[in-house]
């Protein structure tokens, strides 16, 4: 069973946001504090998402694992310089600019009404541009 450390850390919040605990939709949901899961741009809104796929974060961007090595991947990352630097980047974007990552009304009521087991992204693309 895993067990927490009462050792205190010298994480910057930057990284304590990035462990799944900020200002994510998919955490805000999880505690009924959002009625969507979902990144504006129809993904779902998981601080992995924001850093390996979003729309909005393509600047900071990190190399995506396998699906099953998702967990360990969001260990291992606040092990390198150069990834804390690309978190910080994309949570102080996502800070700055909240109303872009949250989905609109018209995106909700269209992200609901898609069918289970199939992209979002892509049905939406086809919906609206005749893929």
């Amino acid at each position: 069973m895993p067990s927490v450390s009462l050792r205190p850390t010298n994480w910057i919040r930057e990284n304590v946001i990035f462990s799944q605990h900020g200002p994510f939709p998919a955490y805000l949901k999880r505690f009924h504090l959002s009625d969507s899961d979902y990144c504006s741009c129809s993904g779902i809104g998981t601080a992995f998402h924001y850093a390996t796929e979003c729309i909005y974060t393509v600047s900071w961007h990190m190399r995506k694992s396998a699906p099953n090595f998702e967990q360990e991947w969001l260990k291992r990352v606040g092990n390198y310089f150069v990834s804390r630097r690309k978190i910080r980047g994309i949570v102080k974007f996502i800070s700055e600019n909240r109303d872009l990552f949250r989905p609109s009304t018209f995106q909700r009521d269209e992200l609901k009404s898609l069918v289970p087991g199939h992209s979002p992204h892509l049905q939406i693309k086809e919906r609206y541009f005749n893929i």
